[in-house]
């Protein structure tokens, strides 16, 4: 069985760069970087797709895991609130 090869994606960058601006064909950068022309084509799709995150801004990404982990708690925290204010007020 053949192996996968992983390619640098300074490789991936720049080739799907080069596919994007169609200044040579997807066949052309196949054979001058031999890479399969699939792959090239969906490089250059997930370049076009993506493109926009390269311009948000650091506090407009999505939050750390850490950051994702505070908010969990502070929602646990709220919701333990409100249980035991119904369970107050059910007389449980």
């Amino acid at each position: 069985m053949k192996k996968r090869i992983q390619y640098p994606k300074e490789l991936k960058a720049r080739v799907a760069l080069e596919a994007l601006k169609e200044t040579k064909t997807i066949a052309e950068l196949s054979s001058e970087y031999e890479i399969h022309s699939n792959m090239i084509s969906k490089w250059k799709k997930q370049l076009h797709d993506n493109i926009a995150n390269i311009f948000t801004r650091k506090n407009e990404q999505e939050p750390d895991a850490k950051q994702q982990l505070d908010n969990l708690y502070k929602q646990i925290g709220r919701q333990q609130v409100e249980i035991d204010w119904l369970k107050k007020k059910l007389g449980l």
